[in-house]
């Protein structure tokens, strides 16, 4: 495993996003029921507001992305995913770190999903902690 680096995503590389949040809603098993062609068209709204996309790449090829609020403070790290391939070598908290590097120390949000354990267990090793709980009525 050689470093990882981060590589701002663009309009070019929608169809790539798009797989790769798809994989992500299967994975923690989240309620939304939009298709790959469909979240290609929101991840591209996403790249016209304060969000930024940054694609997580080793020697040309893609181990994971993640989507950030800039436009908050603290920012907001709305999505963030490794590739199905090489989960559990160690690229999450390279590419967490890889991710600091380029944003700066700073105060960071995320959210996990009640259900998501091994994302909750990633986050609090990374040292979030809890700061509220985010309840619904209805549904999942």
């Amino acid at each position: 495993m050689s470093k990882l680096t981060l590589q701002a995503a663009t309009e070019d590389d929608l169809d790539t996003l798009a797989q790769l949040n798809k994989q992500l809603i299967e994975d923690e098993k989240h309620d939304n029921p939009m298709n790959v062609s469909e979240l290609k068209v929101r991840m591209a709204s996403f790249l016209n507001t304060e969000y930024v996309a940054y694609l997580f790449m080793e020697d040309g090829e893609v181990r994971g992305y993640t989507l950030v609020n800039r436009g908050r403070r603290p920012y907001y790290l709305r999505q963030f995913f490794i590739c199905r391939d090489v989960r559990r070598l160690g690229y999450g908290k390279l590419a967490f770190d890889a991710l600091m590097d380029a944003i700066g120390d700073q105060e960071l949000d995320v959210e996990v999903m009640v259900w998501n354990e091994q994302g909750y267990r990633f986050w609090k090793a990374m040292g979030f902690e809890e700061r509220s709980v985010y309840l619904r009525r209805g549904g999942r």
